[in-house]
């Protein structure tokens, strides 16, 4: 296995985790918290998406415009999901912040700006992202056997 591949295989294995922690803290109505694994969770997946196909990301929280910029790098089926994944990255990283310390300026915690839905909409696209990295992650190891 080479050092790309390690190391894609380390971020999604991060990923899952911070996924499964946030699955967790949506059950514990820790709806912030709930987001912000999620937006990590995010992250780390396409950080090792990008890895696999040769670029070095900026060291930014969202990465969807280089995403968008790079997708033909990807395989068709996952190039037919750029622009979810790009969202994802956008919207979760735009809520990073508030998520972790609300809105200071109003005295506003993040619970009070962060609700159920928002949380649970924040779990399930980093599912979804997830799962497609994981996938892609798998057809390059695959391949790599070869």
């Amino acid at each position: 296995m080479t050092k790309i591949i390690m190391l894609a295989s380390a971020y999604l294995r991060q990923a899952y985790s911070r996924l499964k922690d946030a699955k967790d803290a949506l059950n514990d109505k820790n709806y912030p918290y709930a987001l912000r694994l999620s937006q990590e969770a995010v992250e780390l997946s396409l950080k090792a998406s990008l890895r696999l196909v040769g670029i070095e990301y900026p060291k930014v929280h969202d990465v969807s415009d280089i995403l968008l910029d790079v997708g033909d790098r990807f395989p068709k089926w996952f190039m037919s999901e750029l622009r979810f994944l790009a969202k994802a990255s956008y919207i979760l990283a735009s809520k990073r912040e508030i998520a972790f310390y609300g809105g200071e300026e109003e005295l506003l915690s993040p619970d009070e700006l962060i609700d159920r839905n928002e949380g649970k909409e924040a779990v399930e696209m980093a599912e979804k992202v997830y799962t497609l990295c994981k996938k892609f992650l798998d057809e390059i190891k695959e391949k790599s056997k070869a």
